[in-house]
């Protein structure tokens, strides 16, 4: 059984909000054209060792790039707040990476504690 940790509420929050920040923009990335800035269409060549091509781009609109900004600003503030929490220092080193690795996790885990 993996072991278990007394995370800080604080902690736990920072890590829940961080993956609501991935799954946000996760869902703009799939809504924007592929290119950021206005690109025309493209496939490879016929001796390319693999077939690729991307339609046009018209470039992101000036809202979904300060969408994409605010997350990805959010997002590493979010994890440098998580790696550098004072939990970290508590435990021993050795413990630190399977204790980040339940933090990434203990959202499931609350889910199925939840469910039992």
């Amino acid at each position: 059984m993996a072991a278990s940790y007394d995370f800080p509420q604080d902690l736990t929050d920072a890590q829940d909000e961080l993956r609501q920040v991935r799954a946000d923009l996760q869902t703009v990335y799939r809504r924007v054209p592929w290119s950021a800035e206005p690109l025309d269409a493209w496939e490879t060549h016929e001796n390319a060792w693999r077939a690729a091509s991307r339609p046009a781009s018209p470039g992101w609109d000036a809202q979904d790039a300060a969408e994409i900004a605010r997350l990805r600003t959010r997002e590493v503030d979010l994890a440098q707040a998580i790696i550098t929490h004072p939990f970290w220092s508590s435990l021993a080193p050795g413990d630190v990476l399977a204790a980040r690795d339940a933090l990434k996790h203990h959202h499931e885990q609350q889910m199925a504690d939840a469910s039992s």
